[in-house]
């Protein structure tokens, strides 16, 4: 029970520790209040990817609640991804304190995006108005929230669902699941003034030219799903190959995880290919691969950050489902048809990776100078 008279400001920016400017008083003479309007909390904890293709939610989740304050709970790996989104006013990162900071608030509208037990018993156990996605049942196990959530909720218990028959994309389902209009909106990653110079002086000290077409090899993908990445040999020969174009450069990209297998890349190769730094961090990651403007990747967060980044995307699927994924017509999805096994979404290959083997490598590089002309006329 509150009994304090004090009149607590509807604000945004409002801690109770502090004001947000110095030198105001937030209780007497404040003129600049953000109201909180609808207060929405989206959870979604889980890889990198799927936190990025949920930013495409976020335009329809302001057009249904103009006026409205949106809270964004994940992971710590994943909160960077989030920074500079003009949509999201609060990135929360999963831990303790925070659990025990969003039980103590009354939200109006809580979006889950996440099938996980972890989300949904949070989700169970906070305060709102309104609820979607996911959640427990009193056994423990996972369950749609609304009717709206169905169709995703069968997608991951009905295998021929997913695999075969479902030719939707990760975004109209999940809007579908929010009971948003589904608009075909794009991700949404902002980069900083500091990341783009960042990007142009890089460019510029490695001699790349805007005449240049700049070739990015996301190779690696989650240490989860290994099996998504394409062999060593594989990337030699589309190098060695592309290489040979005019005015084209050619960047090995990745994270921590990848940095054996980009330098085993580079040894092969030499100079024909410029070695990005992959342990600089996420952000720094994002400025590498904005460098580029076509990149070649496997299903991975990779794929969806050059999505992200409106980039050129050839795309090679194997265990994964390709329906699932929206290029936004920039680029092309490799995809091994006649293969009854794929997708599976296995983590071990019981038929020594056809999918991988039989990658169309010439219709990679078929596709780069497709694109190399086709800007080339442009100009």
């Amino acid at each position: 029970m509150v009994n304090s008279s004090l009149l607590i400001p509807d604000c945004k920016k409002f801690t109770g520790y502090k004001p947000c400017i110095p030198g105001k008083n937030c209780l007497k003479d404040c003129d600049e209040i953000e109201r909180k309007g609808v207060v929405i909390l989206i959870i979604n904890l889980d890889a990198m990817g799927d936190v990025l293709m949920t930013t495409a939610q976020l335009k329809s989740i302001k057009e249904k609640y103009p006026d409205s304050t949106i809270y964004w709970l994940t992971m710590k790996n994943a909160a960077q991804l989030l920074l500079h989104n003009n949509y999201i006013d609060k990135v929360i990162v999963w831990n303790f304190e925070s659990i025990l900071l969003l039980q103590q608030i009354k939200f109006d509208v809580i979006l889950n995006a996440d099938k996980s037990t972890q989300s949904c018993s949070l989700v169970n156990s906070l305060i709102s108005g309104q609820k979607f996605g996911f959640g427990l049942n009193q056994n423990g196990a996972i369950i749609p929230l609304s009717k709206a959530a169905d169709y995703n909720y069968i997608l991951g218990l009905d295998d021929e669902l997913k695999f075969r028959k479902n030719l939707r994309t990760g975004q109209d389902i999940l809007s579908e699941t929010f009971e948003l209009n589904y608009n075909r909106d794009e991700y949404v990653l902002n980069l900083t003034e500091e990341e783009i110079s960042f990007c142009n002086e890089y460019k510029k000290k490695n001699h790349i030219h805007d005449s240049d077409l700049v070739v990015g090899f996301n190779t690696g993908c989650s240490e989860l799903y290994p099996n998504k990445k394409m062999t060593v040999d594989q990337h030699v020969y589309l190098i060695e190959k592309l290489s040979l174009f005019d005015k084209i450069k050619l960047v090995l990209l990745g994270g921590p995880e990848d940095t054996r297998r980009n330098n085993q890349i580079a040894e092969y190769v030499g100079d024909k290919v410029l070695l990005t730094p992959t342990t600089e961090g996420l952000r720094r990651g994002i400025c590498y691969e904005n460098i580029a403007d076509i990149i070649i990747t496997g299903d991975s967060f990779g794929m969806h950050l050059a999505i992200a980044l409106k980039k050129h995307v050839i795309a090679w699927f194997g265990l994964s489902c390709w329906t699932e994924i929206d290029l936004y017509d920039r680029g092309i999805k490799m995809i091994p048809n006649g293969l009854k096994c794929s997708p599976c979404w296995k983590k071990v290959c019981p038929y020594d990776l056809e999918c991988i083997k039989m990658i169309d490598l010439d219709s990679i590089i078929s596709e780069v100078n497709s694109y190399r002309e086709k800007r080339n006329r442009g100009k």
